[in-house]
């Protein structure tokens, strides 16, 4: 599954029930539900706050002067499925109603009786079972006298009057449920067809544990079992599974209906089915090694999935060689969804993404959106060999299924876009975000013991996809891709079909490399946090003597901890004589050691980390910096490890570790910089230091250091892509004008008031490229009438892609008046129900006064919010976008005590991480604000 973190204007952004009556009684401790006879649908849920008395109690430390204690409520305990019985196949027949939301479904699956038994425990949620019986092969068939829904876990136990015996069999099983709106299970998806009716797709999306609301079933990676899907479908519409079609037929009952028939699947898990039916137009392509591709579009937009089925055909033969596995499905299909929660979802043979995360006009997408969809048709392309031919045996890896999709997804972009330069930009959108949540308290390990299904969506974060594939990319360079791909075919070849540990992978490398794997990769997946590697030299004669120790890296600033835990780190050096050839590689393994570095001049630099592939941040000593800080301005260091040390360097000031005045001074050595990704993580770390500095009366300050840094690139690029240019070219000039723009430099602001005019009355449509940064930037300087304009051009927007354009920006207008009108519209029905967050975290991310009213709008709403992404990914999003930027220590106890009273189950670390962070931020602005103001005054000071 993909995640959404898309670029824009140099920020990173990461983009997941029936409704039943709610009684909330404040200080929720433990929830109980009532439910009718044999349904399993609350008609109430009360929440009584005497029940529960255990706590876990989570100190922060060291990140103001007042401690604050955040209390988490106790793991529920959670029991998987019994083993008893187990299926082999599933005979699944379903029927869903496109007028009235619900379903009729049938199930008849093959299973065995490994022990005598009086009852089958399944997963079932927000499904009424109408009728269960077992026929024991060659037996007579017996009918369940009850059945007992165990609502809370999500379970329901059918129970027979007599004992199943060990064996074969068949469970037969007649229910209904409904197509909800929360964009899980088996959901309803709203479309406009080009007449302007809305209609309604049905479509499912299952990961982590949502095909229990499609039909009863084991629903856990490793109970693995083949499918035979039929659909009974209007004739009018595609139906489209798992599998190609074998057989369709008239529906005889029903003449309006068709019956379609899937082939069967192979052996797979429950959370990889899937099942699409609507209104769709499609594109077709093989790959070079036979296999079927289609991409699925809205009706009259086939020719926007050309660019995915191109990147598709690609992919497809580049895992095949890669993972020297060929596919193992006859076809894959790849389908827009109106409505969808995450980025995309690697469903075996029929994924689904976001529209846009799949669809891509010519004339009106821009750059950033082509490479969107190249990263994620890649990532979820790799789960069809890593995840769906070899699954995780419990959630607790899930990291290994995203962390290396996530890492090969940038290999696969790499090898189809060589112009892209995608890994400089890995180290910006995943390596560095993965750093910096990994820093804090509430961080968790890679691994992380799921037992409740409440407990999987929190770790869909970016531990698991971003720090996953850092510490992936990090072993593939320490182990050599020749050893990693051999080791990965015996992975594939040994666990096809099944289900495998992080410890499998582990030892297939080991033995492929004959390098110490699971020893090291351990100190990185089962304990929390990173290193800071402090480094000092000696010169001795002609060679260069380096003193290297570890300690854990916080993002409170240094501990005096004992119990300080130590990693087993892969250490790169390289010196100004090659800075793209490692001269010296060692693994430190205890918290310090020396090396020796023979026939290194004395003017000559050493850099530690070339390539920024190993995960930890460093500390120079005072000498080493400032002789590498000249690499900068000369460009004789990499891009990628110019990148690196300013980042590092902005780590170390939030820390507390330098002054933030000191990497202001670094960022002035980038005037002469090229590098897109370089700009862009520099523009991302301004953008927090303004954000901070909001909180105080010199915010303009900032705002003109900015123009400063960017307008010498900003002159040299003007508005207009010039012969020659490509991706890259384009990718910097809108953040660049977008940044200019939004810092107000006077010459970018008249010229995208004219060109946003010119656009407005169709006199010249702007390139797409440049949409983002004119609408930022007239909307930042904009008024009521501005507002107006650009809602006029959100309503008129055929595409998906210019809608979420229009939408991430509206936050940026100033006026509280017309903020207020802003947070309106974002949960207004001209805004798709995931694209809500977007709006109201551009609001939070805009200015205080946004933040504020952003803040008061969620809490306002909170029910309406939280039911509309219950148990979702979309709700820590929500959550981090709105609250993350406080500055002040009084919100970290506001927001604490909010979510203590409104619980949010699905994003209780993410509320942990939010109050962290404020507390940072106040620490931040107490420590260093004055400091900053003076400097920033002296800039402007004349010369004496």
């Amino acid at each position: 599954m993909t995640k959404i973190h898309q670029k824009e204007n140099g920020q990173w952004i990461f983009l997941d029930h029936d409704i039943s009556p709610t009684f909330q009684i404040p200080h929720r401790k433990i929830i109980i539900r009532l439910a009718l006879p044999r349904s399993p649908n609350p008609i109430a849920k009360l929440v009584f706050p005497t029940l529960r008395a255990s706590r876990l109690l989570v100190r922060f430390k060291s990140v103001s002067s007042e401690s604050t204690l955040f209390s988490m409520p106790e793991r529920r305990p959670f029991v998987r499925l019994p083993t008893d019985v187990y299926p082999v196949n599933y005979g699944l027949r379903l029927k869903p109603d496109l007028i009235d939301f619900t379903f009729e479904g049938k199930l008849e699956a093959a299973v065995e009786v490994t022990q005598g038994t009086n009852q089958i425990v399944m997963n079932c949620a927000d499904i009424d079972i109408i009728t269960a019986s077992f026929v024991p092969e060659g037996g007579e068939e017996i009918n369940a006298t009850g059945f007992n829904y165990q609502n809370e876990d999500e379970k329901v136990t059918l129970c027979f009057p007599s004992t199943l015996q060990k064996g074969s069999g068949l469970l037969k099983i007649d229910f209904v449920g409904e197509l909800n709106d929360k964009m899980k299970g088996f959901y309803r998806s709203k479309y406009t067809i080009p007449s302007g009716e809305i209609r309604y797709a049905a479509v499912t999306q299952f990961e982590a544990t949502d095909a229990r609301r499609a039909f009863p079933c084991w629903d856990e990676p490793a109970i693995k079992a083949t499918f035979d899907i039929t659909l009974i479908v209007p004739k009018d519409r595609v139906a489209l599974s798992n599998m190609n079609v074998v057989d369709r037929k008239p529906y005889p009952e029903d003449h309006s209906l068709v019956e379609v028939k899937f082939a069967t699947t192979p052996i797979m898990s429950t959370y990889l089915v899937a099942f699409v039916i609507g209104e769709y137009d499609f594109v077709e392509s093989q790959s070079s090694d036979g296999v079927t591709v289609r991409v699925y579009t809205p009706v009259g937009k086939a020719e926007q999935g050309r660019f995915a089925l191109e990147v598709a055909t690609k992919t497809l033969p580049f895992y095949k060689d890669y993972f020297s596995v060929p596919y193992p499905l006859p076809k894959i299909d790849l389908i827009a969804i109106a409505d969808f929660a995450a980025g995309a979802m690697e469903n075996w043979g029929l994924v689904t993404y976001r529209e846009t995360a799949l669809l891509i006009d010519p004339k009106n997408s821009c750059a950033s959106s082509r490479q969107w969809v190249a990263l994620v048709v890649g990532h979820e392309l790799a789960h069809q060999w890593f995840g769906n031919l070899v699954t995780m045996e419990w959630w607790t890896h899930l990291w290994l299924n995203e962390g290396f999709a996530s890492w090969i997804e940038y290999l696969c972009v790499d090898h189809c876009f060589p112009e892209y330069d995608i890994w400089t930009q890995f180290v910006s959108a995943d390596y560095t975000r993965a750093l910096d949540l990994d820093a804090l308290d509430n961080s968790h390990p890679i691994e992380v013991d799921v037992g409740h299904p409440s407990e999987v969506d929190e770790i869909f974060d970016a531990i698991s996809y971003s720090k996953g594939a850092s510490v992936i990319r990090m072993l593939h360079n320490y182990i050599g891709d020749e050893d990693f791909r051999k080791g990965m075919n015996a992975y594939l070849l040994k666990f096809q079909h099944k289900n495998a540990s992080t410890e499998d992978l582990w030892e297939c490398l080991e033995q492929a490399s004959g390098k110490p794997i699971a020893a090291v990769m351990n100190s990185w997946t089962k304990q929390m946090g990173f290193p800071i590697i402090v480094v000092d030299q000696e010169q001795h004669g002609s060679d260069r003597v380096l003193k290297i120790s570890q300690k854990k890296f916080c993002a409170s600033g240094p501990r005096n901890d004992e119990n300080c835990p130590n990693w087993m780190v892969p250490i790169s050096i390289c010196t100004s004589e090659d800075p793209s050839c490692t001269k010296l590689e060692v693994l430190l393994d205890q918290p310090e050691t020396t090396v020796n570095i023979t026939n290194v001049a004395p003017d000559h630099w050493l850099k530690i980390n070339p390539g920024t592939v190993g995960f930890y941040r460093i500390q120079y000593s005072s000498a080493m910096l400032e002789s590498l800080l000249p690499g900068i301005r000369d460009l004789t260091l990499l891009p990628v490890d110019r990148l690196g040390l300013q980042n590092d360097l902005f780590s170390l000031a939030r820390a507390g570790m330098i002054s933030t005045v000191e990497v202001l001074k670094v960022m002035e050595a980038f005037v002469n910089e090229p590098n897109y990704t370089v700009w862009s993580d520099l523009s991302c770390n301004l953008g927090v230091l303004s954000s901070l500095l909001s909180h105080t009366d010199f915010h303009e300050d900032i705002q003109e250091f900015i123009r400063d840094l960017f307008t010498p690139i900003g002159m040299k690029l003007g508005w207009d892509s010039k012969t020659g240019e490509g991706h890259l070219d384009a990718l910097l000039r809108g953040l660049v004008l977008g940044k200019l723009g939004k810092a107000g430099h006077k010459a970018t602001l008249e010229e995208a008031r004219r060109r946003f005019k010119e656009h407005v009355e169709g006199k010249q449509i702007l390139p797409a490229d440049l949409r983002s940064p004119v609408y930022l930037t007239v909307l930042k300087h904009g008024d009521s009438t501005t507002l107006d304009t650009m809602l006029k051009l959100h309503k008129q927007a055929d595409m998906q892609e210019e809608k979420n354009r229009i939408e991430r920006v509206l936050g940026a207008i100033p006026a509280p008046d017309i903020i207020q009108r802003v947070l309106n519209f974002a949960l207004s029905e001209e805004v798709r129900p995931q694209d809500t967050v977007s709006v109201i975290g551009g609001v939070a991310g805009s200015s205080k006064q946004g933040r504020q009213a952003a803040w008061k709008l969620v809490k306002d709403n909170w029910e309406e919010l939280h039911n509309r992404y219950q148990g979702g990914l979309l709700i820590s999003r929500l959550i981090k976008l709105t609250v993350d930027g406080f500055a002040i220590d009084k919100m970290a106890a506001e927001v604490k005590s909010f979510f203590e009273s409104h619980h949010a189950p699905a994003a209780e670390r993410t509320v942990q991480q939010c109050c962290e962070n404020i507390l940072l931020n106040a620490a931040w602005l107490k420590r260093d604000a004055d400091a900053i103001h003076q400097y920033l005054l002296q800039r402007k000071a004349p010369p004496v």
